[in-house]
């Protein structure tokens, strides 16, 4: 029988993938939105009151749709890189403390998958080998311009890792740990590491568009010149994958800005009003979920084209 230690982790890491896919479904639709008022249009209204059900309606015609598989590509790569695209934006969230904890029958959890005290590593690993899914994808297909894609992707993807890292070691040499819990919790009250890093943050936001593919690094998906970029050959839910993969990396990007340099989950002043561990648990977990949704909007609202407001 399952203790319930075990059960608390597996509530934590089903509830987390189900958020980022609510998350990364709602984020299209809030892009879309914005785009349309921008350009004087009314974008998704059909799917529900609002079109607030649109999501929902591509991803059943993603399941829906003809799964095609070029005759001359490698058939099992083809599908193993969106498949290890979607694995590698699912597991990076592991290490991420999305609260204290909650004392149930009185032992304590903390809300985290895993606490590893080489966290920042692992991250950096598992973003890494998320470069072989486009990679692969893009050479599998046996399509030149699927091939240019990953090769512009996956060379950004790379470059812009070593920048990131850079600004990491200084967050490291500051903090003098690994673990992303302890990072967290050096920074209660005030003493967030974005007032001691600002630099390292800048560089490290800015590395975080260029992963994300978002503008002004979309360069991987120039539709004028690539047709589509790394996914051209790719339909149906594999196409999916990848674009899901894509929305995700930007919330986990956001959350994981959001614990290094934020805060966290630490909320200033809240411990003078609410007393209750619990509840002041739950009230962190809120907190950093709106500072990631803050620094999500910024990934997309950057890569929207401002002077396309209507006058």
């Amino acid at each position: 029988m399952l203790s319930l230690g075990i059960i608390v982790k597996i509530v934590i890491i089903v509830d987390v993938f189900a958020i980022s896919l609510v998350v990364a479904m709602y984020a299209t639709y809030a892009e879309r939105k914005v785009a349309a008022f921008m350009q004087d249009r009314l974008g998704p209204n059909r799917a529900g009151p609002f079109g607030i059900l649109q999501p929902v309606a591509d991803g059943v015609k993603m399941f829906m749709k003809e799964e095609i598989i070029p005759n001359v590509s490698n058939k099992f790569l083809f599908i193993l890189g969106p498949c290890i695209a979607m694995m590698t934006a699912c597991m990076t969230s592991a290490v991420i403390p999305w609260g204290k904890g909650l004392t149930i029958s009185g032992q304590f959890f903390p809300i985290q998958a895993t606490d590893i005290n080489i966290g920042i590593l692992y991250i950096f690993g598992v973003v890494s080998i998320g470069v072989y899914g486009i990679m692969i994808g893009g050479w599998a297909s046996n399509n030149k311009y699927s091939l240019i894609g990953a090769l512009r992707a996956s060379s950004q993807m790379i470059s812009y890792e070593i920048a990131m890292g850079l600004s990491i070691i200084a967050l490291v040499m500051t903090t003098g740990t690994l673990s992303v819990r302890e990072i967290t919790e050096q920074q209660v009250g005030w003493h967030w590491n974005v007032f001691y890093q600002p630099l390292g943050f800048l560089i490290f936001i800015i590395c975080a568009f260029a992963e994300t593919n978002r503008a002004p690094f979309d360069l991987p998906e120039c539709e004028t010149e690539l047709v589509g970029g790394y996914h051209t050959e790719y339909s149906s839910m594999k196409l999916g994958f990848y674009l899901f993969a894509e929305y995700i990396n930007m919330f986990i990007s956001s959350a994981v800005m959001s614990t290094l340099y934020f805060g966290g989950y630490n909320m200033p002043l809240i411990g003078r009003f609410v007393h209750d561990p619990n509840m002041l648990s739950i009230l962190g977990s809120v907190f950093l979920f709106g500072k990631n949704l803050l620094l999500h909007l910024l990934l997309h609202v950057d890569s929207l084209d401002i002077t396309a407001l209507p006058l």
